[in-house]
């Protein structure tokens, strides 16, 4: 397992202090979580602008689906 460290005014690292125990986590738990959550968001935001690119503008209506479903 590696070992990063993080650089921070002492007034941030209050706050993460305070926050994770809060959370009732590890501060390398909610460090961890908050960094894969934030690549996660990234990689999800670039997935829509794709599909937003990629939209022919159809729709559909929830009766339409459900008639396509039962047959």
């Amino acid at each position: 397992m590696s070992t990063m460290t993080v650089r921070m005014s002492e007034q941030d690292a209050e706050l993460v202090r305070k926050f994770a125990k809060f959370e009732g986590v590890t501060i390398s738990d909610f460090a961890r979580t908050a960094i894969l959550e934030k690549i996660e968001d990234s990689y999800d935001l670039q997935e829509l602008r794709e599909a937003i690119a990629q939209d022919s503008g159809e729709r559909f209506s929830i009766d339409e689906i459900i008639s396509e479903l039962d047959q």
